[in-house]
């Protein structure tokens, strides 16, 4: 019994289909089979499909789970399942952008096969899904392995190696071809220039102190206010290490990436950033360094007759800047979910911001109440030690610039918690100064603009950490992994952008998104899962209509 479709064509030339339960019999007599109908359900139209979705039910009805699997899905197997949702935004955003187009194009130029620009999207996506520096073998078989990239059935280690070694080569014609398309499709320039220098070298990096991205979810949201981006080298100590020069747009996009011998001038990497991007239309240059550098050290910072800068320290650092800015008295007010800022005059030739962030705060207190507990056990029961013996823990304990803090040692050689002293030290938790020479930049853009620049930069030192380590076991240089991870933070703010996520809290919800591979008999299917109203609604502010549900179908045998 099986269900049989006839044809009809009318005088006007349209086709009417009509459908029939029928089933065939012998005909003994004229040695053939002849169609019996049993059933006409006459016209295929909306009707009629009814009909038979309440048979077909009915029948179902009747049957046990290994025969409809059977009957309704041809032998359907379910084979594989891998997570979807956040390779297929990330490569919905490479194409949106135009970074496939403009990839291609530098492909067919470069004598590359068009499957490159393939491979490219899934070494950008590794790194961003992964929030690691893959091996180009790793890399190979993530794809192969863990997701589903379209048009790139399988990869190869040596075709991963081929196209990071070519895009090595052709990186500063690529940023600015993207860069060009960027500021077509995001409709941004870059008015407002931060530099930021991170560097890179074999040793790991430790994370930025008090960052979570996660928690400043709400601060990136109000931080999207539109002008780029350039910040500072860590440190003054980069011997042996690569520095790393960066222009974020004030929505947190890196367009362009540099690459510097340890200890470079600050005066010529930004004098180098100035010349490659002599085209933009810039308002004026500002350099931002962060609490590790210190403002007025031996590190040089252009003054209000060149570019503009702004530092940022913690106000525990003891300098006379941060003791005026503690005593001048004013009220706080909220610029962001987590951050409350006050303006304070000190100088005519500088001004000075105290920021207070609600979570490092709650950072700094957690740290500071497992200190006191550590220093309470080292302490308690000394009372009953010989004094020479007091002494030694004295001494021992000071050598801890953390620790020493917060512990006294009484006229009568006695080691006591210093109660003063934590008093003072819960008075700055979460409290920090930015200082700025720019006599025009709103006081909301200065305490945003620092703290975008911390949270940019401790992701950018966690792929850096990853590329390292590549470093160590015998992978290339730095500078051939620099686009990949410029390319791979470039996709991400996107996202974080039009959705007010973090990359962390959207790629979980993303890669719950599954794709399913499916076989019968007569071909090989990928069916993604059903999507939630919430992942309808994130796809909806990703500017992303949804993915099929069916993505790919091939007959057995191909």
């Amino acid at each position: 019994m099986y269900l049989r479709s006839t044809r009809r064509r009318n005088k006007d030339g349209s086709v009417v289909r009509y459908l029939q339960l029928a089933h065939n019999e012998w005909d003994a007599a004229t040695k053939r089979s002849k169609v019996q109908v049993i059933y006409n359900f006459g016209r295929d139209d909306a009707t009629n499909r009814q009909a038979l979705v309440r048979l077909a039910a009915s029948v179902i009805k009747e049957l046990g789970p290994e025969q409809i699997l059977d009957v309704t899905a041809d032998g359907l197997e379910f084979v594989d399942s891998r997570p979807f949702g956040g390779v297929w935004v990330l490569d919905a955003l490479w194409r949106q952008l135009g970074i496939d187009k403009t990839f291609r194009r530098m492909c067919v130029n470069g004598g590359l096969d068009s499957s490159a620009e393939r491979v490219l999207f899934a070494l950008v996506a590794n790194r961003a899904l992964t929030g690691w520096a893959d091996p180009p073998g790793e890399v190979a078989r993530w794809v192969n392995e863990d997701v589903f990239v379209d048009g790139l059935p399988g990869i190869t280690e040596e075709a991963c190696r081929k196209v990071t070694d070519w895009l090595c080569e052709i990186s500063g014609s690529l940023q600015e071809e993207v860069s060009r398309e960027l500021a077509h499709h995001l409709d941004r320039e870059a008015d407002l220039l931060f530099f930021e220098s991170p560097s890179s070298g074999p040793e790991p990096f430790q994370r930025v102190s008090g960052l979570d991205s996660d928690a400043y979810e709400p601060l990136r949201d109000a931080a999207a206010t539109g002008r780029p981006a350039f910040g500072p080298p860590p440190g003054p100590d980069a011997d042996g290490r690569t520095m790393v020069g960066l222009a974020v747009t004030r929505g947190g996009i890196p367009l362009r990436v540099w690459r510097w011998p340890g200890r470079t001038p600050d005066e010529v990497m930004i004098g180098r950033a100035k010349e490659d991007m002599k085209g933009w239309t810039l308002s004026r240059v500002i350099w931002t360094a962060d609490r590790a550098c210190p403002a007025d050290g031996d590190r040089h910072l252009p003054r209000q007759d060149e570019d503009h800068h702004i530092v940022g320290a913690k106000l525990r650092s003891g300098s006379a800047e941060a003791d005026a800015a503690l005593s001048r008295q004013g009220r706080y007010h909220r610029v962001a979910a987590n951050l409350r800022v006050k303006e304070v005059h000190i100088a005519a030739d500088e001004r000075f911001v105290i920021c207070c962030d609600a979570l490092t705060a709650r950072r700094d207190a957690e740290t500071r109440a497992g200190l006191l507990e550590e220093l309470t056990g080292l302490i308690d029961g000394t009372d009953r030690l010989p004094s020479a013996e007091r002494t030694a823990l004295h001494q021992q304990i000071s050598s801890d610039p953390h620790m020493s803090r917060y512990l006294r040692m009484t006229p009568g050689g006695l080691l006591r918690i210093d109660a003063k002293a934590v008093r003072a030290e819960e008075n700055l938790d979460g409290k920090y100064l930015v200082r700025t020479t720019d006599p025009e930049l709103p006081v909301e853009d200065i305490a945003l603009g620092y703290m975008r620049l911390l949270t940019f930069e401790r992701g950018w030192r966690d792929l850096l950490t990853g590329v390292s380590r590549l470093c160590d076991r015998g992978e290339p240089s730095v500078r051939r992994h620099l686009p990949l991870t410029w390319l791979s933070l470039l996709l991400v703010p996107v996202a974080e952008f039009r959705t007010g996520l973090s990359w962390a809290r959207l790629r979980r919800e993303l890669d719950r998104i599954k794709l399913g591979t499916f076989a019968a008999r007569t071909c090989t299917l990928r069916q993604r899962t059903e999507m939630t109203e919430k992942q309808h609604d994130l796809l909806a502010a990703l500017l992303l209509t949804p993915p099929p549900r069916i993505i790919e179908m091939t007959p057995a045998g191909c």
